[in-house]
């Protein structure tokens, strides 16, 4: 198991044994391999919330608003839209082949996590983007999403907008639980 996910699995347990994911389609849909990091916590915990706030996207999820595969294509047309008046965040226009693709929201504000990925990258490489989602300030984390995702959960992350953590006791609740 990646180092990472052992890590946030000992300060969060997992919920029972969840459903294999199909990440050959998943990846056949995007049109690229997705970082080990995510694809390990999702197969540990599914597609959920950590601690009522960071829903992590699943691409085997039937609601649209919590599928990895449908966010991606909504906020790809949510950000060329916003990106026809706003500029971009720095790290994308540095590189114009530069991307990014959510794999995580905020509960209730609109923000979002994302993945900022580079055509010479390979997935394990991709690091973290959050965006505040109501407005136009991005923040850039050089750490892939299950490092950036525990910093967050352990009050270690170096970002206003997780001023909250760490909460005296974590949980996760799953999308199948919940959904």
């Amino acid at each position: 198991m990646h180092p990472t996910v052992e890590r946030l699995a000992a300060l969060v347990p997992p919920p029972g044994p969840r459903r294999p994911r199909d990440w050959a389609a998943a990846e056949q849909r995007l049109g690229t391999a997705l970082p080990q990091d995510y694809k390990e916590l999702v197969e540990a915990y599914g597609g959920g919330v950590f601690d009522e706030t960071i829903w992590l996207l699943d691409p085997a999820c039937p609601d649209e608003d919590y599928n990895l595969l449908d966010q991606a294509t909504e906020r790809a047309e949510v950000l060329a839209n916003l990106w026809e008046t706003e500029p971009k965040p720095a790290q994308l226009q540095d590189d114009p082949q530069a991307q990014v693709w959510p794999w995580a929201y905020i509960e209730g504000s609109g923000a979002m996590l994302y993945w900022l990925r580079r055509p010479e990258q390979k997935p394990d490489e991709w690091t973290v983007m959050f965006n505040e989602g109501r407005g136009p300030e991005w923040e850039y984390h050089p750490t892939q999403c299950t490092s950036f995702l525990l910093s967050v959960l352990t009050g270690e992350t170096d970002s206003v907008y997780f001023d909250e953590f760490p909460p005296d006791q974590h949980e996760f609740d799953s999308n199948d639980d919940i959904l």
